[in-house]
C-alpha cells in the first residue's frame, strides 16, 4: 500500500479533527436536549401529582360544596408541597364575585421563611394554563423557557367544587444540576477552542500546502533549482530552512563550477606546457629538414648556372613557406585562446562557414552538406564565432582531405541537453577511411598526424578552442563514418 505524503497526512489529520468537533457538538446537543426533555417530563409528572393531591385533600377536608376556606387551602398546600422540592402552587377560582388567586404556598423556597407572594414573571403563564383548564374542565399543563430553565405550570379542577382549581408551578433545571449552566459554558468554550484550533490548523495547512507546491515546482526538472537560480524564501520557518540549505547548495555548486572551470583552464595550460619538450624536439625536426634542403639548394645554386639558381630559389621559397606555416600553427597553439562571446544565430553563421569550403569540395567532387536542428531556441547561442569558426574550418578541411572523390561531408549543429545543461553540438562527418585505433588515442595531441604533409596541429587547436569555451572535442566511436564532435555550452559567459 503506498505511503501517504506529509501534506496528505496533515489533510487527513485536519479532517479527523473537524469530524471529531462535529461529533462532539452533536453529542453535547443530544445529551443536553435529551436530559432536559427527561427532566421536563419528570417535573411535569411531579407537578401533576402534586396538583391532584392538593385538589383531592381539599375536597376531602371541605365536604360542603361552594364554600372556600383559605386557611385550609394554605394548610393543604403546605402539607402537599413540603415534600415536593422546588414546586410551588395555589388555589384559584374563576367565580365572578370572589375569583382570582385565593391561596399560594412555596414551602421549599430556599429564602428566609415561607414564600407567600405569587411569582409575577410567571403569572401570565399561570393564568393562561388556568384558563385552558377552566374551559376544558380537566387537568391541563403549559410550559415556557426562562433562560436555562423550563417553567412548567399544571392546573387541575377541585372535585365537587365548581370554578375552583389548583395550580402548580415547577422548573426543570439544567441537566447537570445547579452548576449545569457553568459546566455547559465551559464545555461550549472548550468546543469553541477546539473549533478555533481546527480552523487555525486548516489555514496553516492551506498555507503549508501552497508553500510545498511552490517548493515542488522550484525543485522540478525545469524549475529554478535546475536552472541554478536562487530560491525565494516562503515565509514558513521550517520550509525556509530547506530553502536556505538549497540556496547554499546552489551557491556551493556555482563556486565548485567556477573552480572546475578554472582548474580546467589550468589543466589545459599545464598540458600545454608539459608538451613543450616534445614540441621543441618536433619543431627542431620540422625546421631542420627544410633548412637542410635550403642549404643543399643554395650550395647547388652557387655552383650552377642561372637555371639551377632559379630552381634552387623556388625550392628555398617553398621551404620557407612551409616553415612559416609550421610556426604560425605552433604560435596559435601555444598562446591562450581569448574568448569574446556574443549572441549568434547558429543557422546563418554555420552556412557562412561552410560556404567558404564549397569550391574545394566541388573541385574534388565531394558533396558538402549542412544539417541544422536547433529545436526553435527561445534565445540564441552565445559563443566566440571567430574562434569556433576557426575550429570548424580545421575539421572541414580535415574531412575534405580524407573523404574520397564522390564522397560526402556533412556539417551538423544540434541543441542538446547534457549533465552541465544546454549545449551546442557541432559535428563534421565524412565517409573517408577513418582513424586507426592507435591514432585515435592521441589524435588531438600536437604533431600527431596521419598525413606526411600534415603539421599535426589542426586538431590540437580544435581541442584548445573547445576547452576555452568550457566545452570539449572528441572523435566519436562510429563504425561506418568518421565523426568529429565539438560540444560547447549553449551560453558561454
Amino acid at each position: 500500500m503506498p505511503r501517504l505524503s506529509f501534506s496528505a497526512q496533515l489533510t487527513a489529520l485536519w479532517t479527523l479533527i473537524a469530524a471529531l468537533c462535529g461529533l462532539m457538538a452533536g453529542a453535547l446537543w443530544l445529551m443536553f436536549s435529551s436530559a432536559l426533555i427527561e427532566r421536563v417530563n419528570t417535573a411535569r409528572q411531579e407537578a401533576v401529582s402534586a396538583c391532584a393531591a392538593a385538589a383531592s385533600r381539599y375536597d376531602l377536608s371541605m365536604p360542603r360544596r361552594g364554600e372556600t376556606n383559605t386557611d385550609l387551602m394554605h394548610a393543604v398546600l403546605d402539607l402537599v408541597l413540603i415534600g415536593a422540592e422546588g414546586i410551588e402552587g395555589g388555589f384559584w377560582s374563576n367565580m365572578p364575585a370572589a375569583g382570582g388567586f385565593l391561596a399560594y404556598a412555596f414551602p421549599t423556597y430556599t429564602g428566609s421563611g415561607m414564600k407567600r407572594d405569587i411569582p409575577e414573571a410567571e403569572t401570565p403563564l399561570i393564568l393562561r394554563t388556568l384558563d385552558t383548564a377552566a374551559r376544558a374542565g380537566a387537568t391541563r399543563h403549559d410550559e415556557s423557557s426562562n433562560g436555562p430553565d423550563a417553567v412548567i405550570v399544571v392546573a387541575c379542577p377541585v372535585p365537587r367544587h365548581a370554578d375552583l382549581f389548583v395550580w402548580m408551578l415547577t422548573r426543570a433545571r439544567p441537566p447537570l444540576g445547579p452548576y449545569g449552566e457553568r459546566a455547559a459554558s465551559i464545555l461550549a468554550g472548550v468546543l469553541a477552542i477546539v473549533v478555533g484550533a481546527a480552523l487555525f490548523l486548516a489555514l496553516a495547512l492551506r498555507r503549508w500546502k501552497r508553500n510545498l507546491t511552490r517548493l515542488e515546482h522550484a525543485l522540478a526538472a525545469d524549475g529554478d533549482l535546475e536552472q541554478s537560480k536562487r530560491l525565494d524564501r516562503l515565509g514558513e520557518g521550517d520550509l525556509d530552512k530547506v530553502v536556505d540549505a538549497l540556496n547554499r547548495y546552489t551557491e556551493r555548486a556555482h563556486r565548485l563550477q567556477r573552480q572546475t572551470d578554472e582548474l580546467s583552464v589550468q589543466l589545459a595550460q599545464a598540458e600545454r606546457f608539459s608538451t613543450i619538450g616534445k614540441m621543441a624536439a618536433q619543431i627542431a625536426h620540422e625546421i631542420r629538414n627544410p633548412a637542410a634542403a635550403m642549404r643543399l639548394k643554395a650550395e647547388n645554386a652557387l655552383a650552377g648556372d642561372g637555371a639551377r639558381r632559379e630552381a634552387a630559389l623556388r625550392t628555398i621559397i617553398e621551404q620557407v613557406a612551409r616553415i612559416e606555416t609550421q610556426l604560425a600553427s605552433l604560435l596559435a597553439l601555444t598562446q591562450p585562446v581569448a574568448i569574446r562571446a556574443t549572441d549568434i544565430d547558429i543557422g546563418s553563421w554555420i552556412d557562412r562557414v561552410v560556404q567558404v569550403h564549397l569550391p574545394g569540395a566541388q573541385s574534388r567532387r565531394i558533396a558538402l552538406a549542412v544539417d541544422v536542428d536547433l529545436a526553435s531556441p527561445d534565445h540564441p547561442a552565445t559563443i566566440d564565432a571567430v574562434q569556433v569558426a576557426r575550429a570548424l574550418d580545421n575539421l572541414i578541411v580535415n574531412a575534405l582531405r580524407h573523404a574520397p572523390a564522390g564522397g560526402h561531408v556533412t556539417v551538423s549543429a544540434r541543441r542538446a541537453s547534457s549533465e552541465r545543461g544546454e549545449v551546442l553540438r557541432l559535428e563534421v562527418i565524412d565517409d573517408g577511411p577513418g582513424v586507426s585505433t592507435v591514432e585515435r588515442e592521441h589524435i588531438f595531441e600536437p604533431f600527431v598526424t596521419g598525413r606526411p604533409d600534415g603539421s599535426g596541429l589542426g586538431l590540437a587547436v580544435v581541442r584548445e578552442i573547445a576547452s576555452a569555451h568550457g566545452g570539449r572535442a572528441w572523435l566519436a566511436a562510429d563504425a561506418d563514418v568518421t565523426r568529429f564532435v565539438i560540444e560547447l555550452p549553449w551560453r558561454t559567459y
